[in-house]
């Protein structure tokens, strides 16, 4: 191991790291706050400084991917779609096999420049998690519960919201709704048989009514579908943790771009659709196992400065009152002091290990247990 590569692997650096992050993440929360204020005079203002500050904190996490850890990233696409890709509103579906292909899809959002409107369709008990969930709850995110008949309503209300959006955006969907793992596969395929639906190698049974109400709902708003579909060179199996020990991955993103109108507009018809889309992606994963490659033509969106740029910002406004507060603690001599710091430390290296392990896949979701057989009805 190289130098800088036993420097990225020292977990000071990550205490930094995340030290900045909470850090400056409440700060900008704080601030976002604030903004409330704006909502009832300017609404389109409020939305416009919320997509910047949210950028502030996103960017953050692209950062290390494409900064800290040197991740490249090969999009293999129709070179005449391409120079549409960050001028338009677009439904971007991913797959969802890997620890950091949500990580994967931000940056795509950020190479053409917009990550800071983009939106997920999330958990809705993310909302009430500190920093990235508030940040999202000012961002407009589109929360749901996973129960079809609550979601039915409020999905589509928060969706009609965005039809008046002032900033560009990627909305990012994984209709597999968790992360593959073979115990998930297996259930879903069961499911497959049930429904006399094709079986899928390489995806989960993608999860129709979300896909086909945000397509309803942003119709005329948005242009088109980029389906994606992510693998990694060299059986690279990419985690968080590896990204934070700087560790360097290499994907491939087939990006095809699919006009909204050639999407049916019939719920069952559009389900139907999204079945046929899942098997194309499947035989796509299949061709990329056997050969290395996607088809379509190679390119490498170039990663821009501002990522790094406001995690130096950033990094530079919380750590030094903090390395001031280190050494006159240190200064003072108390083993009580001390004997604290060294306290919050292991708490805090813990945590950190803690928000690791729980992005492992094998903890993502309780999909395939017995009561969400029953459950799985789309």
């Amino acid at each position: 191991m190289d130098l800088a590569g036993l420097l990225k692997s020292q977990f000071l650096c990550h205490l930094i790291f995340c030290y900045v992050f909470i850090a400056s993440g409440l700060i900008i929360n704080t601030v976002q706050l604030f903004t409330l204020l704006l909502w009832p005079i300017n609404k389109q203002l409020f939305r416009k400084i919320n997509c910047r500050l949210s950028y502030c904190i996103s960017s953050q996490l692209v950062m290390l991917l494409e900064w800290w850890s040197g991740t490249e990233c090969t999009i293999f696409t129709d070179p005449r779609a391409y120079p549409k890709y960050g001028k338009e509103n677009a439904i971007v579906v991913l797959n969802h096999k890997f620890e950091i292909d949500f990580l994967c899809g931000w940056s795509l959002s950020e190479r053409f420049g917009l990550l800071g409107g983009s939106k997920v369709l999330a958990k809705k008990e993310l909302a009430y998690v500190p920093i990235i969930g508030w940040m999202w709850y000012f961002t407009e995110m589109v929360f749901c519960s996973r129960k079809w008949e609550q979601d039915r309503k409020t999905v589509a209300t928060s969706l009609q919201h965005l039809r008046d959006y002032p900033e560009k955006y990627f909305f990012l969907i994984h209709c597999e709704g968790t992360r593959f793992t073979e115990k998930k596969h297996e259930i879903s395929m069961q499911v497959a048989r049930a429904k006399g639906l094709p079986r899928l190698k390489h995806h989960l049974l993608p999860r129709t009514k979300g896909f086909a109400i945000t397509v309803r709902s942003l119709r005329n708003v948005v242009s088109a579908v980029y389906d994606c579909t992510l693998n990694f060179r060299n059986n690279e199996n990419p985690t968080l943790l590896g990204v934070l020990n700087g560790k360097k991955y290499h994907a491939d993103l087939y990006v095809r771009r699919i006009p909204l109108e050639d999407i049916p507009e019939d719920d069952d018809r559009c389900s139907a659709w999204l079945h046929k889309l899942y098997q194309e992606k499947d035989a796509f994963q299949e061709e990329y196992y056997r050969t290395g490659t996607f088809p379509e033509t190679p390119m490498v969106p170039p990663r821009r400065p501002w990522t790094l740029v406001n995690w130096l910002f950033w990094a530079s406004l919380v750590l030094y009152p903090f390395f001031q507060f280190l050494v006159s603690m240190i200064r003072s001599g108390s083993s009580l002091t001390l004997a604290s710091f060294i306290l919050v430390f292991f708490v805090a290296s813990m945590g950190v290990r803690w928000m690791i392990g729980v992005t492992e896949i094998d903890k993502g979701s309780a999909y395939g247990n017995s009561d969400s057989k029953q459950k799985q009805n789309d």
